[in-house]
């Protein structure tokens, strides 16, 4: 079941092990669109072992009209899986966040605190793939005053922010961060998006990576994009923060 790695098959010439973090992924099980069961939890954090992370901070959803977690349900799944990691003598580090979906709640959220951050600091939130949010500078000012440092989930997948770098650098300027999925780069989510991928990093945006893994699809991609040019720039001559995690 672990093994989800063909033998025999081509191995990159990297691995994640100089960041050594991932920051975003849906691995605690049955809580939202990631991981059904405890078995697949346990297999997708062998894959990310056997590509040389140390550690993960999975990112439940938390969104209202679908996947309405709290903190307390967050860290429920992640007691639940990491006394499951020990049964089965499992040496691996896991975290619990957040990735928080820019809607009508969310204010209301940052008011009453208890916010699930990585590192304490850095707060992960996503939006809408059909609308611009037109509050988006306002919330991401809000976050900052709430002593929080804004991430941008996965920018590169926003349809509407495709047709200028220039709507990317006005989202930077408020002092968002960009964290880059780094299996759009093999055309995982299309060419556009891959597209993107690769003019952020140009521009030198991208301050996280995150593989967003969901299930063992993506593990897959994930693995084979370590043999991408633009994933070994990434690797080996960026300044990425995952390793500040």
């Amino acid at each position: 079941m672990f093994n989800l790695f063909k033998k025999g098959s081509q191995e990159p010439a990297l691995n994640f092990s100089g960041i050594g973090v991932d920051m975003h992924s849906h691995v605690i099980p049955g809580i939202d669109d990631g991981a059904q069961n405890m078995g697949h939890s346990i297999a997708l954090i062998h894959a990310f072992m056997d590509m040389g992370f140390r550690k993960i901070i999975t990112t439940p959803h938390i969104m209202a009209d679908y996947y309405r977690n709290t903190p307390e349900i967050i860290t429920h799944g992640l007691n639940e899986l990491r006394k499951t990691l020990i049964n089965q003598n499992i040496s691996f580090e896991v975290e619990a966040a957040a990735e928080y979906y820019l809607d009508e709640t969310f204010e209301t959220k940052l008011d009453k605190g208890n916010m699930l951050t990585l590192n304490g600091e850095f707060l992960l939130f996503e939006i809408s793939f059909v609308n611009y949010p037109h509050n988006l500078t306002d919330m991401i000012k809000k976050i900052q005053d709430k002593g929080y440092k804004p991430i941008l989930a996965h920018p590169e997948r926003y349809p509407y922010l495709f047709e200028s770098v220039e709507r990317y650098h006005s989202i930077k300027e408020t002092g968002c961060y960009f964290q880059l999925n780094t299996i759009s780069l093999t055309g995982h989510y299309g060419k556009n998006s891959k597209k993107i991928a690769e003019e952020l990093i140009d521009h030198q945006m991208i301050d996280f990576i995150g593989s967003d893994m969901h299930h063992v699809n993506h593990a897959i991609a994930l693995k084979k994009s370590l043999n991408l040019p633009y994933v070994h720039k990434l690797l080996t001559d960026y300044q990425l923060q995952n390793i500040l995690l």
